[in-house]
């Protein structure tokens, strides 16, 4: 069974894992329906046991938010779930603390240099094209690829997060999805990339889903911990720098849902919507650009 980490690496992941999270374990799987399902299983069978890294080389039901698909084949994305206890006094605003571990790990921010990697709220990463003129810290010889119209970025990765009730604390399962794509990519895997996406070759060249996962297993957890302690209020800041909804004519998916020009987030990661005179707060479901056809002002 081939595995995404050689065993010695395995276990330098988890011993690094370990000095933050006691008892936490690493686990490898070539091929498994769904990481997160599997934790989510686990967790009501058992909701004392261990914390878990759950790695998958393949998915075959992967699944996002609003039932969406997020399948993977190997070596063109990573996939896992990570599975703690935790308890924070608000859990508002956690997918977006995860958004900024996952982009500050991959993208470190740079003084003077704009963020390549920023988050749709509230729970995708996209890859954000150099502007006319301006290079790529990655590749600067690189034409910049295209996206789709009116799009703030190109995805390279989502975000899932789910609960599961336990005793004093509820255990978090986050799954994860970035795409990779090796550098000598099939015709099969670049045809698997949805149209509109990103890769983090185009980003970090020469990486791999082994060493993305071992650029952002450590600070995800932290960011984790972090967030149990103080919320994300304190990411508030952090987060306006990645903000690719700032400034957009936007509308909720949800039923009747509000609609106008996305205004920031507030200290639990609500987003507001400014229409007019009137500012709306929403806080759960999906965001999508208003067409200019919608006569939506920006600024």
């Amino acid at each position: 069974m081939r595995h995404l980490l050689p065993d010695p690496d395995a276990a330098a992941l988890q011993q690094a894992l370990q000095a933050l999270l006691p008892g936490l374990v690493v686990e490898q799987v070539a091929q498994i329906g769904s990481t997160s399902s599997e934790l989510l299983e686990r967790a009501h069978r058992a909701p004392s046991g261990p914390p878990c890294l759950l790695v998958a080389r393949r998915q075959t039901q992967g699944r996002g938010r609003q039932g969406k698909a997020w399948l993977s084949s190997p070596g063109a994305s990573l996939t896992f779930s990570l599975a703690l206890p935790l308890a924070p006094a608000d859990w508002s605003g956690l997918s977006l603390a995860v958004g900024l571990a996952l982009a500050d790990a991959l993208d470190p921010p740079q003084s003077g240099l704009p963020a390549r990697l920023g988050i749709k709220w509230p729970n995708d990463l996209l890859l954000v094209d150099a502007a006319p003129g301006q290079a790529s810290r990655a590749d600067p010889d690189a034409p910049p690829s295209p996206r789709q119209a009116g799009a703030p970025g190109r995805k390279i990765g989502g975000i899932l997060i789910e609960t599961v009730p336990g005793q004093a604390r509820r255990t978090a399962v986050v799954g994860v999805g970035l795409n990779v794509l090796p550098l000598q990519a099939t015709p099969e895997q670049v045809a698997a990339l949805p149209w509109g996406h990103a890769d983090l070759q185009q980003l970090i060249p020469g990486i791999d889903a082994a060493r993305a996962l071992a650029r952002v297993a450590v600070p995800l957890l932290r960011a984790l911990l972090h967030f149990e302690r103080t919320g994300f209020a304190p990411l508030r800041a952090a987060f306006a720098r990645r903000d690719l909804l700032a400034g957009q004519a936007v509308r909720s998916s949800l039923a009747d849902g509000p609609q106008g020009i996305a205004d920031g987030v507030d200290a639990t990661g609500a987003l507001w919507l400014r229409d007019g005179g009137h500012r709306t707060a929403v806080r759960s479901g999906e965001i999508s650009l208003r067409p200019a056809t919608d006569g939506g002002r920006r600024g």
